[in-house]
C-alpha cells in the first residue's frame, strides 16, 4: 500500500513538474515578444535569460545519463542530443558551434547553439526535426521525460512565436560559461493583474467614498474631485486595455504568420518530395517495361534455338541410323554360325607359311591350340600371320577372346622374308 501510494505521488509530481516548466515557457515567450515590441532582445534582458534558463530544463528533464566503459554513468547535457538528432537538418549550425575556440564544455556549446538559432529564427524548426527522430529521442531521454510526451508538439508550436523577434547576442559572453546554473526565476508570473471587473468595482467605491465626504464638504468641490478621479480611472483603464488587447492582436499577428510560413514551406517541400517520387516511379515502371520486353525477346530467341538444335538432333539420329543400317547385313539372312576363313598361319619352329581355312571360330581356336600343345612352350611367343574375311558379328566379336602365339595377317600382304615374325 505504502509504494502505491509512493508511486502515485511521484506519478504526480512528475505531470506537475512538466505542466509547470510548459507553462513557464509559454509565459516567457509572451514576455519576449511584449518587451520585443519596445527594444532588441540582448544578453542582458532578464527575460531572455529567464526564458534561456527555462529552456535548458525543458531539453534536460529526465535526461540520461552516459553509461561509462566500467559501468558508472556520468551527467549528459542536452547539447549531445541536439548533436545526434539534428545532424541531418539542412544548413544547420552544429559543425561551426563544435569548432568554436572559446566553448568547450557541453553545456557551453548547448547554450551557444540556443543563441545562434534565436539569431537564425530557427530554434522551432530546431526542436520539430528532433522531435521527429523518436529513436534518437527514445535512446536520450527516460520515460516521463517532456521531449517523450505529447506536449513536446505544443511546446515546437509555442517557439514558432520567436521567429517574429530580432534577437542579438555575443557568443564570447558571460551567459555560456557553465560553471553559472540555469535558475528559473517565478516571480515575474506571479504578480496580481486586476480585471477590467476589478477595476470597475473599486471605481464604484471611490464613488461611495467621494459621495459619502461630500456631504461635509463643498458640493462644487467634492463634485469636481470626484469627476477628474473617474475621468482619470476611465482613462487609465481604457488605456490599459487597449494596451493589452494591441499586444495580444500583434502576438497572435506574429504567431500567424510564423505559422503560415511554416506550412507554406512545409507544402512546397512536401509537393516536390511528391514529384521527385512521381518521377522516379515513372523511372522505375519505364525500365521494367524495358527489361520485360528484352525478357520476353531473350524467351523467344531461345525457344527458336531449341527448336533448330532438337530438328538437328532428330535428323543426325535418322541419318546415324541409315548409316548403320546400310553398312552392316541383316542378321536375318546370315547365319552366326557361317563363318569363312582363309588364314595364312605362320609356324616359327618350321619357319614357314601355310594355308588353311576354317569354317568356324571354333575349328580355328581348336587347332591353333593343337599347334600350340604339339610346339610346347617357348620363351618368347611367335605370332602367326591370320587373315580372314568375317560374315557376321559374332564372329568378329570372338576373335578379340583368342590368345596365342599366332598373329592374323592380311594373304594380300607381301611376304618378303618368312623367317621374320610380325611384331
Amino acid at each position: 500500500m505504502a509504494s502505491l501510494s509512493r508511486k502515485r505521488g511521484a506519478g504526480r509530481s512528475g505531470v506537475v513538474e512538466r505542466r509547470n516548466l510548459l507553462t513557464v515557457c509559454r509565459f516567457s515567450v509572451k514576455t519576449l515578444l511584449d518587451r520585443s515590441c519596445f527594444e532588441t532582445i540582448d544578453d542582458s534582458c532578464p527575460e531572455f535569460v529567464n526564458f534561456v534558463s527555462i529552456l535548458e530544463h525543458i531539453l534536460s528533464h529526465r535526461l540520461k545519463g552516459q553509461t561509462t566503459w566500467f559501468g558508472y554513468e556520468s551527467p549528459r547535457s542536452f547539447w549531445d542530443y541536439i548533436k545526434a538528432s539534428c545532424s541531418k537538418v539542412p544548413h544547420n549550425c552544429i559543425r561551426s558551434i563544435e569548432s568554436m575556440e572559446n566553448v568547450r564544455s557541453s553545456r557551453a556549446k548547448g547554450r551557444a547553439w540556443i543563441r545562434v538559432v534565436l539569431m537564425e529564427k530557427r530554434l522551432s524548426e530546431y526542436i520539430s526535426f528532433a522531435l521527429k527522430d523518436f529513436k534518437t529521442t527514445r535512446r536520450f531521454f527516460e520515460e516521463g521525460a517532456i521531449m517523450l510526451g505529447e506536449e513536446a508538439g505544443l511546446l515546437a508550436d509555442t517557439l514558432i512565436g520567436l521567429n517574429t523577434i530580432d534577437f542579438s547576442f555575443c557568443l564570447k559572453g558571460e551567459g555560456l560559461d557553465d560553471s553559472c546554473p540555469a535558475v528559473i526565476d517565478y516571480t515575474p508570473y506571479l504578480k496580481f493583474t486586476q480585471s477590467a471587473d476589478s477595476i470597475s468595482s473599486d471605481e464604484e467605491e471611490m464613488r461611495t467614498l467621494g459621495s459619502s465626504g461630500s456631504e461635509s464638504s463643498t458640493p462644487d468641490k467634492a463634485a469636481t474631485a470626484a469627476s477628474i478621479f473617474t475621468e482619470q480611472s476611465n482613462l487609465v483603464s481604457k488605456c490599459k486595455r487597449f494596451e493589452q488587447k494591441y499586444r495580444m492582436a500583434l502576438e497572435q499577428k506574429g504567431y500567424l504568420e510564423e505559422l503560415v510560413r511554416l506550412r507554406e514551406a512545409q507544402l512546397s517541400e512536401a509537393v516536390s518530395h511528391s514529384k521527385a517520387l512521381q518521377q522516379s516511379l515513372a523511372d522505375a515502371h519505364l525500365s521494367h517495361t524495358l527489361e520485360k520486353q528484352q525478357l520476353e525477346y531473350i524467351i523467344v530467341e531461345l525457344q527458336n534455338q531449341l527448336t533448330v538444335l532438337k530438328n538437328n538432333d532428330l535428323r543426325s539420329r535418322q541419318e546415324l541410323t541409315a548409316h548403320l543400317t546400310n553398312q552392316w547385313p541383316s542378321p536375318d539372312t546370315l547365319d552366326a554360325n557361317a563363318v569363312a576363313l582363309d588364314t595364312l598361319l605362320y609356324r616359327k619352329s618350321t619357319g614357314q607359311w601355310e594355308e588353311k581355312s576354317f569354317q568356324s571360330l571354333e575349328q580355328l581356336s581348336a587347332g591353333m591350340s593343337l599347334t600350340s600343345n604339339t610346339q610346347g612352350k617357348e620363351e618368347t611367343p611367335s605370332l602367326r600371320g591370320l587373315c580372314g574375311s568375317l560374315t557376321s558379328v559374332a564372329s568378329y566379336k570372338s576373335l578379340a577372346s583368342l590368345k596365342s602365339s599366332e598373329c592374323l595377317a592380311s594373304p594380300a600382304t607381301e611376304i618378303s622374308s618368312p623367317g621374320v615374325t610380325p611384331s
